[in-house]
């Protein structure tokens, strides 16, 4: 049986994979009071990196791991969830492969999302919902759709210029969590950054 899915999830990119400071982020990250995710994500990683970057990711329980795009690095960390991008791996097949782990889809429209759920995701990654500077000429979603996103039955992670106020809007249109890069990695205390979010979606 899975463990409960966490509220927040922190992810990672190719900038934050290669800090000096990475284990010692990790360890008071795990230190927040609730259940958090740690994303390894890293596009332009190369399969070593990635892998490496989970292992320092998993080695700070009670954080848990989840694999973006990267089904073989989930399945040689035992991964508790893997994240799925829009064209990749339906998620019935890469059940098959890892069926105890949380499998979610990113999504960014109310069609993907049907989709997604459809194929068999276990939760959304949704967004972005507020304007970002990781997707600066991309259209918001917006709450409405977020909440109607929700309103298909699976837990939802809205992500996209979350903040604690905002994460609170969220979770009141529906969303079951929320996700961050910069708004964790880049504040002046990811701890406490980390943990306001996690307070705000409850």
């Amino acid at each position: 049986m899975k463990p409960a899915l966490p509220r927040l999830h922190a992810i990672t990119d190719e900038r934050i994979a290669r800090r000096a400071d990475l284990d010692e982020l990790v360890t008071r990250l795990g230190s927040i009071g609730q259940p958090i995710a740690l994303h390894a994500r890293g596009r332009t990683l190369t399969g070593r990196e990635h892998y490496q970057l989970a292992v320092r990711l998993s080695a700070r329980p009670p954080a848990r791991l989840f694999v973006n795009d990267r089904l073989d690095v989930a399945l040689a960390t035992r991964a508790a969830g893997v994240q799925l991008p829009g064209a990749g791996l339906q998620p019935t097949d890469a059940r098959r492969l890892v069926p105890d782990c949380w499998i979610g889809r990113s999504v960014h429209s109310l069609d993907e999302a049907r989709a997604a759920r459809d194929a068999g995701a276990d939760y959304l990654l949704v967004g972005p919902v507020y304007h970002t500077t990781t997707h600066p000429t991309v259209t918001p979603l917006g709450l409405g759709t977020l909440g109607d996103i929700a309103r298909l039955g699976l837990p939802v992670i809205a992500i996209g210029g979350v903040t604690p106020e905002r994460a609170r809007d969220a979770s009141r249109a529906g969303a079951y969590g929320v996700a961050a890069i910069r708004a964790i990695w880049n504040a002046p205390d990811p701890r406490e950054s980390a943990r306001a979010l996690s307070e705000a979606v409850g």
